[in-house]
């Protein structure tokens, strides 16, 4: 074997908050784990896109950033000492149920018993505007897609393109700290929660954000990739020049399951069919957890990944430990084991 190859029992492609909870399983059951994502950090899309935006359903938690989350499961996991490979795509998969071998785009060589997806919807990436020197304002900063801290953008002018829920969740946000506020969306008509729509109906009457409707995304305007302002048009062709330091568009994520694809598991719409009870794959020895994993009754929320993520561990197990049985023990009896 190369010194090269890493020996693990499971491999936990993705480092969100569901391939995080699946490494602690996997550690209170004594299995080896390897963490793997494409991103250069742990967390997915909680650490990516919305790193200080609440969330209300953890349970215990009222209310925490998704920042916050990811950093009290990172420490969920400290004891077991998981090995993290990051920035680095999972391309190939062969051998079987018990005996893999998988490959990184970065020349990885990995073995291991089982393997984990925990892949959320694949690769993500925003849609992105057509508009004529969109790379030299991104570069910049001038336009963004994700908001990593909201006080990057105190006492600025924004300009927040989209219809759905995160351009009203960060219009509703950022109302506080930026200097002005303009919400372009193409109709009078937003896909968000009711609650969002009232308050920014609330927001508007009280001058906190502008509508701008029914406009679209016609043109960037500033020198050196330096934005001054965000031009904006009817389909009747009327247009105006709203004052902007930075363009928040939000048009959605364009996702890719890539190189998992072409492993030859069963598919719907970019999601993965799995046995509810176990959450394995068609193809055996491959489970797929969170957002990627779909049965019956699927809800796509983070407390359900939880589950799914120690169902996927306790499947594993005699995978790995074939002529021992496992004998269940609540973390309250069993404690913390050693990762020695």
């Amino acid at each position: 074997m190369s010194a090269d190859t890493i020996q693990t029992d499971v491999v936990i492609i993705g480092a969100g908050p569901t391939g995080l909870f699946a490494a602690f399983q996997c550690g209170m059951l004594k299995l080896r784990c390897v963490l793997v994502d494409a991103l250069d950090e742990i967390g997915g899309q909680c650490a990516a896109l919305y790193p200080e935006k609440p969330i209300y359903d953890i349970p215990a938690c009222p209310a925490i950033e998704g920042g916050q989350l990811i950093e009290q499961l990172d420490a969920q996991i400290r004891p077991f000492d998981v090995p993290r490979l990051l920035g680095r795509r999972v391309t190939t998969l062969s051998g079987h149920r018990g005996d893999f071998t998988l490959g990184t785009d970065k020349g990885d060589t990995l073995k291991a018993r089982a393997v984990i997806l925990a892949v959320g919807a694949g690769a993500f990436g925003p849609n992105r505007p057509p508009l004529d020197d969109l790379a030299a304002y991104e570069a910049t900063g001038g336009v963004q897609y994700y908001v990593r801290r909201r006080a990057d953008f105190t006492d600025k002018a924004l300009v927040i393109a989209g219809g759905g829920d995160s351009a009203l969740d960060w219009a509703l946000s950022l109302r506080d700290v930026a200097k002005k506020i303009y919400l372009v969306h193409r109709r009078d008509k937003f896909r968000a929660a009711p609650e969002s729509l009232s308050q920014l109906e609330e927001a508007v009457a009280r001058g906190e954000i502008e509508k701008i409707v029914p406009y679209q995304l016609k043109a960037l305007h500033g020198e050196g990739g330096q934005l001054s302002g965000v031009e904006v048009a009817t389909l009747a062709g009327e247009s105006r020049v709203l004052e902007a330091d930075h363009l928040l568009a939000f048009f959605g994520l364009a996702t890719d399951l890539g190189p998992l694809a072409q492993w030859g598991m069963d598919q719907i719409r970019s999601t993965v069919p799995v046995t509810p009870s176990t959450c394995e794959t068609s193809l055996p020895g491959v489970f797929a957890i969170g957002d990627v994993a779909t049965y019956p009754g699927k809800l796509k929320l983070i407390l359900q990944g939880f589950s799914e993520a120690a169902m996927a561990a306790h499947a594993i197990y005699p995978i790995v430990n074939p002529e021992q049985a496992l004998h269940f023990e609540y973390s309250t009896s069993q404690g913390v084991p050693s990762s020695k």
